[in-house]
């Protein structure tokens, strides 16, 4: 059983973002907006959680800098569960990357429509092969599942 629930306000989002110990996260699951898992509909967050930071909190309320947010989804969270090679562009990374224009980058997801990707995102590399150019999946295959197993071994 799914749900939405609406219980935050956007202030309390706010002084939670800009909590130094604040982390960005989603618990909505990522869907394809075409093929075999394009079902149901879920949360548009599942498709929009991290631009919506940087379009509402960075640019609009600036509640955050960009690079706080950007921190907050990569580096801090990854340490947090120990991924030793992930949140960070560094040599003997998974070299995960997000290209994007920081002035134009919002989701554009809503329970209506919850299928659609972001705007301003133009590259999204997964493990060093490009999973996302210009809004078209390239179908590399290139992400993998992290057990507890496989991150210790991280």
């Amino acid at each position: 059983v799914g749900m939405v629930g609406f219980a935050m306000s956007e202030e309390n989002l706010d002084r939670i973002l800009a909590h130094p110990l604040g982390m960005v996260c989603s618990d909505g699951g990522a869907y394809a907006i075409d093929g075999p898992t394009r079902r149901g509909s879920p949360h548009p967050r599942g498709g929009g959680s991290f631009p919506r930071v940087i379009a509402t909190y960075v640019r609009e309320r600036k509640a955050l800098t960009l690079r706080q947010a950007i921190q907050k989804m990569t580096a801090f969270p990854a340490a947090r569960v120990r991924l030793a090679d992930r949140g960070r562009i560094a040599t003997g990374m998974a070299a995960d990357a997000v290209v994007f224009d920081a002035a134009s980058v919002a989701d554009r997801a809503t329970y209506e429509q919850p299928f659609q990707y972001p705007a301003g995102i133009a590259l999204l590399v997964v493990n060093g092969k490009v999973a996302l150019r210009g809004g078209e999946r390239e179908g590399t295959g290139a992400g993998r599942v992290l057990t507890p197993a496989a991150m210790a071994r991280a």
